[in-house]
Parts: C-alpha cells; sequence; structure tokens
C-alpha cells in the first residue's frame, strides 16, 4: 500500500469518526429535549388541578378564619 493510499484511509477513519461524534452529541441532545418535552407536558396536564387544589386550600383557610372569628366575637 502506498503513502497517499494510507493517508487517504486514516483521513477517512478521521472523517467517519468525526461523523460519529457528531451523532453521539445529537441523540444527547434530542434525549435532553425529549425530557424536557415529557416534563412540560406533565405539568401542563397537572397545572388545572393544582388551581383546584389552591382554590381548595384557600377556601378551607378563609373558612376556618371566619369559624375563628365568629367564636372570638361570639355569645
Amino acid at each position: 500500500m502506498t503513502e497517499t493510499a494510507t493517508m487517504d484511509q486514516q483521513e477517512q477513519i478521521a472523517r467517519i469518526e468525526r461523523a460519529q461524534e457528531e451523532t453521539r452529541k445529537f441523540a444527547a441532545e434530542q434525549h435532553k429535549l425529549s425530557a424536557e418535552t415529557r416534563k412540560i407536558t406533565r405539568d401542563t396536564n397537572l397545572a388545572p388541578w393544582q388551581l383546584v387544589l389552591s382554590a381548595m386550600t384557600a377556601g378551607a383557610a378563609l373558612f376556618g378564619a371566619g369559624a375563628a372569628f365568629t367564636k372570638l366575637m361570639g355569645p
């Protein structure tokens, strides 16, 4: 094998290795974005329930405060 052919093979191997590294980087980025998408979707689906529970908690707190006030001002 000539020196030129050996250099061509080495260049091709280096090019393939660079392409494989880029592919690994893209795959890692895709996994990261997929995880973020799943989290945002989950948070979006839970948002109405969080609002309901917050409203119920606030209502219970107001009811408790009203009951305590009534008891203090009572007979």
